[in-house]
């Protein structure tokens, strides 16, 4: 049996991306068979920058099995990144399977029956196509949403913005006069580059 990797994401530092963990190991473990890894990351889905699941993809081997709860933990991608994605995994012959896809289910317990094997990745791979369109379009309307929403707050002059973390900020701060690159702040604080660079132009200020 080729070895079965659990990939656990969620978009922000709030989210707890190890919420599923326990569901999948139970799903596993109806087939008695354990999880051999797990890569987990809070990256948005709309982005192929995922080092967790590039790091997935560059260890697991031809036949190993890429577990997810939902698709849309590995695409909320637009159509070109979704293709170069697809690409990769298909390549180097990595099963997706996931809760929301029970045309993936039976790759858990699949033998040597190469024709079977054929047929369900053929299945597969359209099923995935869709639900992948379909975890992108829902992305896009929450953002459309959100949009309007803060639009309609500007125009009645409730918006006020994203309220400051100055803890964080004195934080971010203390670590630039250290000499600490972006790459370190943001893996020790969990903040995004463009945070830093408001806190370094703050700094600068006369």
């Amino acid at each position: 049996m080729n070895r079965i990797y659990g990939y656990l994401r969620a978009s922000t530092k709030e989210q707890d991306a190890k919420r599923a963990k326990q569901a999948l190991e139970l799903f596993v473990a109806h087939s008695n068979l354990v999880v051999s890894g797990w890569f987990i990351e809070n990256e948005s889905g709309a982005t192929l920058k995922r080092p967790e699941l590039f790091r997935l993809l560059d260890i697991a081997q031809r036949g190993d099995i890429l577990l997810v709860e939902q698709v849309d933990r590995i695409s909320r991608l637009n159509t070109t990144d979704w293709d170069l994605l697809k690409s990769k995994i298909t390549d180097k012959g990595i099963i997706i399977v996931a809760f929301d896809l029970p045309t993936s289910h039976q790759f858990i317990n699949i033998k040597n029956d190469e024709f079977t094997q054929r047929m369900l990745t053929a299945i597969n791979s359209m099923m995935l196509d869709m639900l992948a369109a379909v975890a992108r379009k829902d992305y896009e309307d929450r953002r459309r949403r959100q949009e309007e929403g803060i639009a309609k707050a500007k125009r009645e002059g409730k918006y006020k913005g994203r309220t400051a973390n100055p803890k964080r900020n004195e934080n971010i701060a203390a670590l630039l006069t250290a000499s600490k690159s972006y790459s370190d702040i943001v893996n020790l604080l969990g903040c995004s580059r463009s945070t830093i660079s408001k806190v370094r132009k703050s700094m600068t200020k006369p």
